[in-house]
């Protein structure tokens, strides 16, 4: 299958660090994998109802969530660029991320089972030196991809806080030059260990 990397950009600001940060790392991508670049703050999604018990399950046809669902089981690679906003994702990323749980059900389209060995990945911006305070979205998206039997290839790093701050970072500029190029191990719960 031939890659296809799906950007879903989180932020609230447009062409902020985080942004940046991705398309810098994106443009060691080879010519011949795909790239969809979907920015949720112009095609925001509805606040998620989670009607997993009461509800049948109908495919999205139309609009911001048909056109995410399709870009998510078109992906072989995700790539969630979200700012550190209170140390974990942003809002339009975890609603994003809210909404897998309903496509778990939709019929035909056997998303979890679409998503396992697929690839998650996460780039972040933060204006802390100490990159620890991102734990809390790199725990989201590594047991997100843990669940999902999803290879997770960790969250590319960056600081700033102004617009363009990253741009000064010289150690995540050079770790962007690699990222997408590493092996995804897949996502193990912190429980799990190597022979589970």
């Amino acid at each position: 299958m031939t890659r296809r990397f799906l950007f879903v950009l989180g932020s609230s600001r447009s062409d902020g660090n985080t942004e940046l940060l991705a398309r810098r790392a994106a443009e060691q991508l080879r010519e011949d994998v795909e790239q969809q670049w979907i920015d949720l703050a112009t095609h925001p999604l509805p606040d998620f109802e989670d009607l997993r018990h009461d509800s049948d399950h109908a495919r999205p046809t139309r609009g911001n969530l048909a056109l995410l669902f399709d870009a998510t089981l078109a992906a072989t690679d995700i790539v969630i660029v979200s700012p550190l906003y209170w140390y974990s994702v942003s809002a339009h990323v975890k609603r994003y991320l809210d909404y897998w749980s309903g496509w778990l059900r939709t019929p035909g389209a056997d998303f979890k089972a679409t998503m396992a060995g697929r690839t998650l990945w996460g780039v972040t911006a933060l204006a802390h030196e100490e990159q620890e305070v991102a734990d809390p979205l790199v725990g989201t998206l590594s047991n997100s991809a843990a669940y999902m039997k999803m290879r997770f290839g960790g969250v590319l790093l960056g600081n700033g806080s102004k617009p363009g701050d990253v741009l000064a970072d010289a150690e995540a500029l050079a770790r962007a030059k690699t990222f997408f190029a590493q092996d995804a191990p897949l996502a193990r719960f912190p429980y799990e260990n190597e022979t589970d």
